[in-house]
């Protein structure tokens, strides 16, 4: 007897699904797989070798290793395992990057130069996290995307030595691999910018004031050019540009947007090299052989310089299909043509081996990684401060900009129960950006406290052997208010902290004070359009119930307090005060005053300082009404003066000192651990204007406090804020109102070394 099995409905469904899914999975691999030419990824790999040359002693830091790399230093590596070597094994590492680069530049041993480029590559950009940003993440991830394709098939010194790569066939996935991770960078950059603060136009301010506006100044204000040419521009150029450059309709179109965008950025912000590597990824976007095409119509003569120009050659990397492999091969000048390219009869693969499948799970791997990576800060929560994760991997590049109106580390010994205060930055080395980056992340404040521990410890003049350090950071976001970026009342040495575990002793972002910034922007006109406008400063505060604000006011301000929301105590002379809302009192000069939030809710005020010293001093004062006979406005004119022969030459002599301070710092430090050859001694002390925050000696660390209250204040009298720090580099000046008292004791930590 046969038993008939019943056949459902869903058991018919799931055959042709299963079959649909493989066919699907079919001719993707075979068009990953399928062959492509490779002269626009060689053309890539010579431009990206070219700028990974000039960026290494610039904005790698080559030229200045010794001022980012003093071991004696606090460092901000992302693993704490990691630390970096001696100034002359930082040298070394340096050389090693250095000629990867050129390696990959000339297709040179190809896969060891990106070896040699990729591993010092991402040690220097793991040692600090404090300089991250994304443009040098990216250029890490082309490294390793090089690495992982055939970019030395067209062009290259490794197709002269072996003929049978010379102007061979790529996948298909070599191209796919970047054109998705350039596609990722403007696409997720987009969704980024969706935030509310930069679609309101508070993110980026005063880029309108950048020459490269002066076209729309006659029909936009600063104001509409900030909001819609920045912001909301800079929203649907990122949304969708790449779109319009995987469509070949629209392909031309995104290209020239792009060049426009990339170019002005280039004239807008100090970013090295990646508006120039931008530039150059859109041509991967093109046909596969435009280089050829155009080198084709060079003329006859020029012909010795000038790679194969021929169809590219089959090549053991690809998949072709049957058809392909029956093609008759007794043509006789097709197979002299494929022998000249290739050395050897041709041999096209139809069948996947298992090269083409690694390869294939390493494309699907780092496609999976980079799609969840800028998503992955609700695993590592500790890293998470008003925003998420670190700067550098998530693409919010300039979505938020920050300014640091006041630092203060507090060391109170465990045994004895004394306090001095440090100077915030000590014994950080290198340029402004460590020196602003790291109290805006809880993780580098964590480490930084820590090593600071460590050095107070073997300072033997402090007799402190159990350092407890309670820091307090003032910072807004976003032009909000100012407010206590973490509780002043935590030790941070012994503070936990935990990757992926949300830091407690971290306050929250006001983010219910957001709809003040209007408000706030309109006073600031207000006051602007008095006749002292010009010599006051405000300054906006926010404060949790419970803690208290310690300001001192300079004699040479005439200061005043108003209270817009919640309730202060004010105590100041021995005597305390009740402010209410809209309540406004004036503040003594040359004395220390204390604002104590008593209201439940989170209290905001604000204080507005008139300087009588720039009202009194004429040169000041000239320059403040007239901004056009300021010195650095003088300098412009006679910039903008000069011929662009003079600037041209200016700016290569600039290049030169920097390429020639790196080869000779490179050569004595090789040379002393080769051949103990000794430094050169120089008479006078020779700086490089690199950006990079001078560091203090011996003989002028220890600051009084009168000096200490005028050093708060600018060049010019003016008092600004101690600390700026916007993702996008851009310099903020603010009124400082958050000074140490005039009577507090003060100890500032010296460098250990002097400059070499």
């Amino acid at each position: 007897m046969t038993m008939r099995t019943k056949t459902t409905a869903t058991d018919e469904k799931k055959e042709p699904s299963g079959i649909f899914f493989c066919n699907c999975l079919r001719k993707c691999v075979a068009y990953l797989l399928a062959p492509a030419d490779p002269s626009n990824l060689g053309v890539f790999r010579i431009v990206f070798g070219i700028l990974m040359m000039i960026d290494i002693p610039q904005e790698r830091g080559m030229s200045s290793i010794f001022n980012n790399w003093q071991p004696d230093k606090c460092h901000f590596p992302m693993f704490n395992f990691l630390q970096p070597a001696s100034v002359e094994w930082m040298h070394v590492i340096y050389v090693i990057m250095f000629l990867g680069a050129i390696g990959i530049l000339l297709g040179l041993f190809y896969r060891l130069s990106c070896i040699m480029f990729m591993i010092p590559y991402w040690y220097i950009f793991l040692l600090d996290k404090a300089i991250w940003n994304n443009h040098s993440y990216l250029y890490g991830l082309v490294s390793i995307m090089l690495l992982l394709t055939d970019c030395h098939h067209y062009w290259s010194l490794d197709g002269l030595r072996n003929p049978k790569i010379r102007n061979a066939h790529v996948p298909k996935w070599n191209y796919a691999i970047f054109r998705f991770q350039i596609f990722l960078v403007y696409f997720f950059a987009g969704i980024k910018k969706l935030d509310r603060d930069w679609m309101t136009g508070y993110s980026m301010t005063g880029l309108s004031s950048k020459w490269v506006f002066d076209p729309f100044r006659s029909f936009l204000s600063d104001d509409a050019i900030d909001l819609f040419l920045v912001h909301i521009s800079g929203l649907f150029y990122d949304l969708f540009v790449g779109f319009f450059l995987i469509f070949e309709r629209t392909r031309v179109m995104g290209i020239l947007f792009s060049l426009a965008f990339h170019g002005m950025n280039s004239q807008m912000f100090s970013i090295g090299m990646f508006s120039y590597t931008m530039m150059a990824s859109l041509t991967l976007f093109c046909s596969y052989n435009w280089p050829k095409k155009i080198l084709s119509r060079l003329p006859h003569w020029m012909g010795f310089a000038t790679p194969l120009l021929d169809e590219a050659a089959p090549s053991d990397s690809c998949l072709y299909s049957p058809e392909a492999n029956e093609e008759k091969l007794d043509n006789q000048t097709v197979e002299k043509k494929e022998k000249k390219n290739t050395g050897r009869k041709p041999n096209k693969t139809d069948q996947v081996t298992v090269s083409h499948k690694i390869l294939l799970a390493l494309f699907g791997c780092y496609v999976g990684i980079q799609c969840f990576l800028p998503y992955s800060h609700f695993i590592t929560k500790g890293y998470n401060g008003w925003t998420e994760g670190l700067y550098g991997y998530s693409w919010d590049m300039m979505v938020h900009s920050w300014s640091t109106q006041h630092v203060r580390i507090k060391v109170v010994d465990g045994v004895t129960g004394n306090d001095v205060f440090i100077r915030p930055g000590a014994y950080i080395g290198g340029g402004r950006r460590r020196h602003s980056r790291w109290n805006s992340h809880p993780d580098m404040i964590k480490q930084y406290m820590t090593c600071l521990a460590e050095k107070i410890k073997e300072r033997e003049e402090l007799n402190i052997t159990k350092p407890a350090i309670y820091l307090d950071v003032w910072r807004s976001l976003n032009r909000r208010f100012q407010q206590r970026f973490l509780d002043p009342n935590i030790d941070v040495v012994t503070a936990p902290w935990s990757p992926f575990a949300q830091t407690t002793w971290v306050l929250p972002l006001l983010s219910e004070l957001s709809p003040w910034r209007e408000k706030l922007e309109a006073i600031q006109r207000e006051q602007l359009n008095t006749s002292v406008g010009n010599f006051t400063d405000i300054v906006f505060v926010a404060d949790f119930p419970g803690l208290k604000l310690e300001n001192f006011v300079s004699e040479e301000l005439n200061t005043s307090i108003t209270v817009l929301h919640g309730t202060v105590k004010i105590e100041t002379n021995n005597e305390n005060f009740t402010l209410g809302k809209n309540e406004e009192m004036k503040l003594p000069a040359n004395d220390t005053h204390v604002v104590y939030t008593v209201s439940e809710t989170p209290a905001c005020w604000m204080y507005v300082y008139l300087n009588t010293t720039l009202m009194k001093n004429e040169t000041l004062k000239q320059w403040i009404t007239d901004p056009g006979t300021r010195p650095s406005a003088r300098r412009k004119e006679e910039w903008q003066r000069k011929s662009m022969i003079e600037k041209c030459r200016e700016f290569a002599y600039e290049k030169y000192m920097v390429f020639s301070v790196t080869f000779w710092n490179s050569y004595y430090a090789i040379g002393h651990l080769a051949f103990g050859l000794e430094y050169p001694e120089e008479d006078e002390d020779v700086e490089i204007q690199d950006g990079s925050v001078p560091q203090e000696t011996e003989a002028n660390s220890h600051i009084s406090s009168s000096q200490e209250d005028s050093a708060a204040s600018g060049s010019d009298g003016s008092v600004q804020s101690q600390n700026s720090d916007t993702n996008q580099d851009a310099n903020q000046t603010e009124a400082s109102i958050l000074q140490k008292s005039r009577h507090e004791e003060k100890e500032t930590l010296p460098n250990s070394k002097k400059e070499l």
